[in-house]
């Protein structure tokens, strides 16, 4: 089972977005372009590269948010349609001096099972006890099938401390199995999970320009429109209910600098209410002071990053957690849709 870089001629990864991206004929100088307006990747000579101003990990990203998408749309069992059976496993490498985020997307085939294996590369996931980095976004046609590959390093290193996230709570006894075969202990969290409608995105628009949500207009006018900076990174982890260390502050830091962000800033600067958004597409990690919660600022940079993001091109995902009831009205009240399948995340710490 071997992981092989993908190169030119084959196109086994970008077939899961052919639904998606436009995949252009190759041009003159081997160059095949992914058009998504306004962000243009291309694949020329071996090399996935974006425009310079961009990292390329924003656009990694949004192909993984494509795809994570795209296959909870599809309940992941219609998926394998689109996908060729001739190969073993494959994956995206990008050398990139602004790919702070080294994501790799893994694709295994054979005769009746399909696995998507999302995760940071092995170089970037170097520190046995930052489960923030060691992070796997895991889809499977057979989910109670793909025990053996999931066991196998090449896929999943046990050794470390490690988050596997998926739409597919029918892993949870895979999990379970291995987590006990590997001699550790596992944990479930399961939450919501909230897709963007287009009535929610024109929605988001149009409260914004007719002034229409339930604001402090006090408030509001005390407070200036921008967007984080790394050195936010402090106050988010403090207040982001599964961070609060130094590993989790370290991944916020990223995160901003990679990855749009919008914010609201108090009369000294300093953020009251803010949203980011991850190496998946997702948005997390949003927040408000206590001091200036209960004024409807966290709809306000809700539909705000929403807009912002939409303009980019993005499909607009995101889970939140069950106990998180302001969050969850905030979704209801733009409209979101609840998938049914919700999101898990399983929290494995080897003995």
């Amino acid at each position: 089972m071997g992981l092989l870089v993908l190169q030119q001629h084959d196109f086994c990864f970008l077939a899961v977005l052919c639904s998606i991206w436009d995949l252009s004929s190759p041009t003159r100088d081997g160059t095949h372009a992914l058009q998504s307006n306004p962000c243009l990747l291309q694949w020329k000579h071996g090399v996935l590269t974006g425009p310079p101003e961009k990292p390329l990990s924003f656009f990694l990203a949004k192909q993984i948010n494509f795809i994570i998408l795209f296959l909870v749309s599809q309940c992941v069992e219609e998926s394998s349609d689109l996908l060729p059976v001739s190969a073993s496993g494959k994956h995206v490498h990008s050398p990139h001096k602004l790919n702070i985020f080294a994501l790799k997307q893994d694709l295994f085939f054979w005769p009746n099972i399909l696995l998507l294996n999302c995760h940071f590369t092995e170089l970037e996931m170097t520190d046995d006890l930052d489960h923030y980095t060691n992070t796997y976004q895991v889809y499977s046609k057979e989910p109670q099938k793909c025990h053996e590959f999931l066991g196998s390093p090449e896929v999943i290193n046990w050794k470390q401390h490690l988050q596997i996230q998926s739409s597919q709570s029918s892993l949870d006894d895979v999990i379970k199995n291995l987590a006990a075969t590997k001699l550790g202990k596992v944990k479930q969290t399961q939450c919501f999970l909230y897709m963007a409608s287009e009535a929610g995105k024109k929605l988001a628009t149009s409260l914004l320009e007719a002034k229409k949500l339930s604001v402090n207009v006090l408030c509001i006018l005390m407070l200036t429109l921008s967007t984080l900076d790394p050195a936010h990174a402090v106050l988010v982890n403090k207040l982001w209910y599964f961070g609060g260390n130094e590993r989790s502050q370290r991944f916020i830091e990223r995160c901003i600098q990679t990855f749009p962000t919008s914010c609201l800033l108090g009369p000294e600067g300093t953020p009251v209410s803010w949203m980011l958004m991850d190496q998946t597409g997702e948005l997390r990690m949003a927040g408000t002071l206590p001091e200036y919660r209960a004024q409807g600022l966290i709809s306000y940079i809700t539909c705000v990053h929403v807009q912002t993001l939409n303009k980019l091109g993005f499909p607009l995902y995101s889970h939140v957690d069950k106990g998180n009831h302001i969050m969850q009205k905030v979704c209801s009240n733009m409209q979101s849709i609840l998938v049914p399948c919700g999101w898990n995340q399983w929290n494995f710490v080897p003995l």
